[in-house]
This record gives C-alpha cells, sequence and structure tokens, in this order.
C-alpha cells in the first residue's frame, strides 16, 4: 500500500560510503507519491562549481556539511535526503576532528529537529557481502562507528526526539522497512528510547 499523497515527510538517510543510501532514496521516492531525492552534498557541491580531493580532505567534509545544512534550510516537505548534516561530522570525526569543534551545534541541532525521520544505513554483514566493495574501506569503519555514537549516544543531543529507524537487516527488504515505520501504527524510536531496528 502507497503512503498517502498528502503526507509529505522530510526524510533523511544517513551512512557510511558504500551502504545503498543513493540507491535506497531514488527508490524510496519511487514508492512515495510526491517526494523527491536531495543528492548528497558532494554531488551539490560540484554541480556549483566545488571540487572535493580523492579522498575528501577534512576542509571538503567541512564544505559537505555546510552544504547539507543549506539543504535541509532551503527544501520544504516531500523530500528525501541522501545524506544529513550527521554524516559529516561523523567523517570529520573519524579524520580526527572534534565534532563539537567543527561547526554550530545549535545549527546542526534546528536543521535535524526538521526531519520527520532518520534513516540510518550501516556497514552489515548484509552490505559487505551483497553490495560492492567500497573504497577506504578503515575510514568507512571509522565513520560508521562515530555515526552511531552521534545517533545513539548523542553526545551533543543532536537527535533528541528524532524518530530513527536503523536498517541492518536484508538489503531487498529496505524500502519496505521504512514504508511500514512511516505508517502511524507503527513508526520508529527516537534514540532515547533505545535502539529499533524494524528490519
Amino acid at each position: 500500500m502507497r503512503p498517502s499523497p498528502h503526507m509529505q515527510r522530510r526524510i533523511g538517510v544517513s551512512g557510511p560510503h558504500g551502504t545503498g543510501k543513493t540507491t535506497l532514496v531514488e527508490e524510496l521516492c519511487a514508492r512515495l507519491d510526491g517526494h523527491t531525492p536531495i543528492d548528497e552534498p558532494y554531488l551539490l557541491l560540484e554541480d556549483e562549481g566545488y571540487e572535493c580531493e580523492f579522498p575528501p580532505s577534512v576542509a571538503d567534509y567541512r564544505a559537505q556539511l555546510h552544504r547539507s545544512l543549506r539543504s535541509l534550510r532551503a527544501s520544504g516537505a516531500g523530500v528525501v535526503f541522501d545524506r544529513t548534516p550527521l554524516d559529516f561530522l561523523a567523517y570529520l570525526t573519524a579524520c580526527g576532528v572534534d565534532a563539537e569543534d567543527a561547526v554550530d551545534v545549535d545549527l546542526v541541532r534546528s536543521a535535524m529537529a526538521t526531519i520527520d525521520l532518520l534513516v540510518v544505513v550501516p556497514n552489515t554483514e548484509h552490505t559487505d557481502r551483497l553490495l560492492p566493495r567500497a573504497d577506504f574501506p578503515e575510514l568507512g569503519a571509522a565513520v560508521n562507528d562515530a555515526l552511531l555514537e552521534l545517533v545513539y549516544d548523542d553526545p551533543l543531543h543532536l537527535c533528541e526526539g528524532l524518530p530513527v529507524l536503523e536498517l541492518s537487516g536484508p538489503v531487498d527488504r529496505r524500502v519496505e522497512t521504512v514504508l511500514a515505520a512511516l505508517r502511524p501504527d507503527v513508526g520508529a524510536r527516537s534514540p532515547s528510547s533505545g535502539r529499533t531496528d524494524l528490519s
């Protein structure tokens, strides 16, 4: 059953590189009436003439963080974001930068509060087995750990009251899992309510 077209949500999809986030965003928008994807900040910056290094530098991750904040501020309802500011705080943390020193935390907190559902796509045995091997796997593992800490331990209070759905189950069930979580009778839990995996 397709969610009602008048239920316009703001959904953020976060996770380390190589976990299938972009595919998930596209598939969700194909199933959710009236929803459009918002490209990840790397691509938005590229379209605007900004060139990231490979792999991105700390300055590049900062630029993507600020571009992500701009996307959240500029977009209305009925959107699915490919990455959220949490991703770039996780990358900066993995690069040895103190997340609290990377940005005005209040800006991130207010931006995250505009999201109706945060979908976390971590590294799992399913992604390792079924998806192509990502570049820089050690970085990906460090980002994965940093992101999960930002969401569940929430040391900067960025996710208070934010419904979170972690997709650690089979890759081919992800879309249905998110759609189920969007139903009013199911929902997802906030990090303070405990870790929830509906997959």
